[in-house]
């Protein structure tokens, strides 16, 4: 329903703890905790990536394994306590990794900080015929979720995407990573140059035919930085149409919902319990470590980031122990606006009775009115209107 006027969205502010506005009732020791693992290598660097990912000529496995063990411990030090409800490994490329050396992180994490029972291990993979063949002893190692960056199911497509596979390699990976792990999801890119909505139509209900509970679809976006913005800044590529886009991501919402993986975040997708455990612990605001080159985190109120280039995080390792580049502890109502920017970009919304003081009531109940935001007694969420301007909307909510 929409907002109603003259409700009133204050509340007293909550206790903030390790990066969450902690739910009423609970402690920090009874909340897991999720660690992200940055591998940055990658056989070539996309024309549209803006992640911290970087072409080596080599890697020096033995010496990359001992840093992230080292960093690994100095968070485990930093943030004890808690036991971890999920591990992400990121790229970069992950599934370069040796499985020797994932399994090695698996097993540190385990006796640093100990598994919830239903643990989740999800590595990023790219559907390479030579990455694929790792599957088996990738989940031997301990993963038990993996995302596959498949990007399209268009040769064409993946050509201007510069990706290394066709659809028949990427298809050939997916049917091996269905057999070795538990729980896939897979990545594709729409709204690209050319593409009409009847292709993407036909594109995504055939990847709906595969019977992942998990798909992430993003938007195509011209990222500073990237080649694709060399382009366009010199005219040879177009900006995408934001009123095309807008009707794509309605067309997919509608074919998602319809075959029973609706969107629980803007550009996730899954089948009821079926949704990235680790991502929603970023969205709903709770205590993460990341360690690896560029890696952020959350924790005791103190954001953290790693040194950045893969050369000043590995010496920043062995010079003092951990690849930490910079930490600086937040105000409580800092982390209150950050809760209330991940946490919009669920379907679920906000806990009103933790974030209701980061919220201009005016303008909430404005935005109801118009359409773009709901509430009940409990929470605030975004429409599905409301979701297609997000970004101006939480420039309007935040108090």
């Amino acid at each position: 329903m929409g907002v109603t006027r003259g409700e009133t969205f204050l509340a007293e502010v909550p206790a903030l703890t390790c990066g969450r506005l902690r739910p009423a009732g609970t402690t920090a020791t009874e909340e897991t905790l999720a660690l992200y693992i940055h591998w940055p290598f990658c056989v070539s660097k996309c024309p549209y990536c803006d992640f911290n990912s970087h072409v080596r000529a080599s890697v020096d496995q033995a010496r990359w394994r001992e840093a992230l063990l080292a960093d690994m411990a100095w968070e485990a030090a930093a943030m004890p306590g808690r036991r971890l409800g999920s591990i992400f490994f990121g790229g970069g490329t992950p599934s370069l990794m040796p499985p020797q050396t994932v399994a090695a992180l698996i097993e540190a994490a385990e006796k640093h900080w100990g598994f919830a029972p239903d643990v989740e291990i999800t590595l990023e993979a790219n559907p390479s015929s030579v990455e694929a063949a790792r599957f088996a002893d990738l989940a031997a190692a301990g993963v038990n979720r993996v995302s596959l960056g498949l990007q399209s199911l268009d040769d064409r497509a993946l050509r201007f995407l510069g990706r290394a596979h066709d659809v028949a390699e990427g298809l050939e990976a997916l049917g091996t990573a269905q057999r070795a792990f538990a729980r896939v999801s897979f990545d594709l890119i729409y709204a690209l140059p050319e593409q009409t909505g009847e292709a993407w139509q036909a594109e995504l209900e055939r990847a709906l035919g595969f019977g992942t509970g998990h798909l992430s679809l993003y938007q195509l976006t011209i990222e500073p930085g990237t080649r694709f913005a060399a382009l366009a800044a010199k005219g040879e590529l177009g900006q995408p149409d934001p009123d095309f886009g807008a009707s794509l991501y309605e067309l997919t919402g509608e074919l998602t919902e319809a075959a029973g993986l609706p969107a629980y975040e803007i550009s996730n997708h899954a089948r009821p319990g079926e949704e990235s455990r680790h991502n929603l612990s970023y969205w709903r605001y709770s205590a993460y470590c990341g360690i690896g080159p560029g890696a952020h985190g959350r924790r005791g109120g103190t954001a953290t980031q790693r040194h950045r280039k893969p050369e000043n995080w590995l010496s920043a390792i062995e010079r003092s122990g951990n690849g930490i580049g910079e930490e600086i502890d937040l105000e409580p109502s800092d982390q209150g606006m950050e809760a209330l920017l991940m946490g919009m970009r669920l379907r679920e919304g906000i806990d009103l009775g933790r974030l209701g003081p980061f919220i201009d009531p005016e303008a909430a109940e404005r935005l109801g009115r118009q359409g773009l935001v709901e509430r009940d007694d409990e929470r605030l969420r975004a429409t599905p209107a409301g979701m297609l301007v997000l970004n101006s909307l939480l420039a309007e909510l935040a108090a």
